[in-house]
């Protein structure tokens, strides 16, 4: 295990000590695409960033658990379910297929969990109410 581990903080506006929560074991949230549509550079970015992330934390010694959402309802995929005459489902499903393709033509590992947003609305409603 690597003795210290230095992150940019952007809320303190500095480097800081890595310190997981639970001793050798990382637990990481990843937002992932709104998925209206195939892949582009700046949906890969994350995607190749937090997997070598991830990788890295591995190979050092740590337990890594990564959640990464699937954003499958948005007025992006709404309107494309629209102009196309089909649910916003199907809309959904087809790009997650397509995700998976990419996923495994850039050689990226799955998350541990992959939500789909869409399984959650009541969950996020409250979570907004709270914060409002």
């Amino acid at each position: 295990m690597v003795e210290k581990i230095k992150i940019f903080d952007t809320l303190k506006g500095e480097l800081v000590n890595f310190e997981p929560l639970e001793k050798n074991h990382v637990r990481m949230y990843v937002c992932g695409p709104t998925i209206y549509n195939l892949i582009h550079v700046g949906n890969a970015r994350p995607m190749i960033v937090f997997d070598a992330f991830r990788r890295f934390l591995e190979y050092v010694g740590y337990k890594v658990t990564m959640v990464q959402n699937f954003t499958d309802i948005d007025d992006k995929i709404i309107n494309k379910a629209n102009e196309e005459g089909v649910s916003f489902e199907e809309i959904a499903e087809r790009y997650i297929v397509e995700y998976w393709k990419d996923s495994y033509y850039l050689r990226i590992r799955a998350a541990n969990y992959h939500p789909k947003t869409s399984n959650y609305v009541e969950e996020i409603i409250e979570f907004i109410e709270d914060l409002i």
